[in-house]
């Protein structure tokens, strides 16, 4: 990892007692969300896609502990040299690693000593900030990138949870919490306008970005109009009733081969039982809100959808223009919701939060864009290829961590994380 890091920070970051609030309210923050879980529940991994909570819990640990104490902190002892074959997820710079799809296999080491290696970590993060050394712009560039890594992965931490629970037999709920009665209707469905010509997109003020984010460069978009709010369950019941995961005209053929390899019918988590339709979330299977956004729809079937309904899927470019000048916070993990919430009022609404929302861009590199060197290099810059671009943020997303300029990325056929959409046409 190169030590001049390449999201350098404003002024803001030599403020060692605010990152150190940061970094410690984050940390706390990940051992809180594990909090309900069981030792048991903490080492499975349902599927390839996603990890084990313990898995997370050590590699965002791992990650300051590689990175920064090991680099850059004299006479410090790693907790265990072991350890850099477990938890490193994808760093070729950083030696071979446990398989991806074998984490969930890792019942060793347990729970117990992942929390131990948690303590002995902050621990040293601690002294950096007693010694001063978090004070030097490089170390405190590093600690940044560390605090929105770990958000990345309190993200996935609760999606993957959600993933285990739904395949267990008991459905068990991360939560206890009793429902209200839900009769509100969402937001009727607006038009938003916006001009075309040459606008620019990413990341080119202070504060913290992604490399991918960058650099800030113009782009020709037509007239647009975007819908005002999220597409609803209700609205996704229609497109099943009408056969929408039927009709081969409506899908790509990559999406349509999946539709038919894998039997998909209803969004992901969605049962029917006597003719209702339930889904499953952190409280639990519950009855589907109607007025409520869909979401754990693939980019192939928010593009079938939207091909349905006659509109098309935003550009990242429009998404970002369109959000310029929205305050970048929602129903995000801090409202404790942890579901999508129907849309409430007038305007351009639910551009962060509930849902990240799929676009019809590709995930690749803005002109002029180059990775950073080292092995923070391998972060962004080697997954620009064959995903898709989703923006916004979700409703287990950690508050105040996207923004306009925020690119998320997945493939196409995923769908176990909190992914919905929003539709667009162009101006007439």
């Amino acid at each position: 990892m190169t030590t001049s890091a390449p999201f350098r920070e404003g002024p803001s970051l030599s403020h060692a007692n605010d990152l150190q609030a940061r970094l410690f309210e984050t940390r706390t923050l990940s051992r809180d969300l594990a909090a309900p879980l069981s030792a048991e529940d903490m080492c499975v991994q349902p599927m390839d896609d996603a990890s084990p909570t313990k898995w997370h819990l050590a590699h965002t640990t791992w990650f300051f502990e590689r990175f920064i104490l090991e680099a850059h902190v004299p006479g410090y002892k790693v907790f265990d040299d072991r350890f850099n074959y477990c938890f490193n997820s994808y760093y070729e710079t950083q030696g071979r690693r446990q398989p991806r799809q074998h984490r969930g296999l890792m019942t060793r080491p347990t729970a117990e000593d992942v929390a131990a290696y948690r303590r002995h970590v902050d621990q040293a993060l601690r002294g950096l900030f007693t010694d001063g050394i978090a004070s030097r712009g490089d170390i405190a560039d590093l600690i940044e990138i560390g605090i929105n890594h770990e958000q990345q992965h309190q993200e996935l931490l609760m999606t993957d949870i959600l993933s285990l629970f739904a395949v267990g037999p008991l459905r068990p709920a991360y939560r206890d919490r009793s429902e209200p009665s839900r009769t509100e209707a969402a937001a009727p469905l607006t038009w938003s306008s916006f001009e075309g010509g040459i606008s620019e997109i990413g990341h080119g003020g202070s504060g913290f970005s992604w490399d991918n984010e960058s650099p800030r460069h113009e782009v020709l978009v037509r007239p647009f109009r975007l819908a005002n709010r999220l597409v609803t369950n209700g609205e996704w019941l229609e497109f099943m009733a009408a056969g929408g995961y039927r009709e081969a005209t409506l899908w790509l053929a990559d999406g349509w081969a999946q539709v038919t390899r894998e039997e998909w019918d209803a969004p992901l988590y969605w049962e029917q039982q006597d003719g209702q339709w339930s889904q499953m979330g952190f409280d639990g299977m519950q009855p589907v809100d109607e007025a409520a956004p869909v979401c754990h729809v693939s980019y192939f079937e928010a593009d079938a959808y939207a091909r349905w309904a006659g509109k098309r899927l935003p550009t990242e470019a429009e998404w970002e223009i369109a959000a310029q000048d929205v305050e970048p916070v929602g129903n995000t993990l801090g409202t404790g919701n942890l579901r999508p919430m129907r849309a409430q009022g007038d305007g351009l609404q639910q551009m962060f939060g509930d849902v990240w929302q799929w676009t019809q861009s590709s995930y690749s590199p803005y002109p002029g864009y180059r990775p950073p060197e080292g092995a923070i290099g391998e972060y962004n810059g080697k997954f620009m290829v064959s995903q898709q671009v989703l923006r916004g943020a979700s409703c287990v997303t950690p508050d105040h961590h996207s923004r306009a300029t925020y690119r998320n990325f997945f493939y196409p056929w995923q769908r176990w994380q909190f992914l919905g959409l929003r539709l667009a046409e162009d101006a007439r």
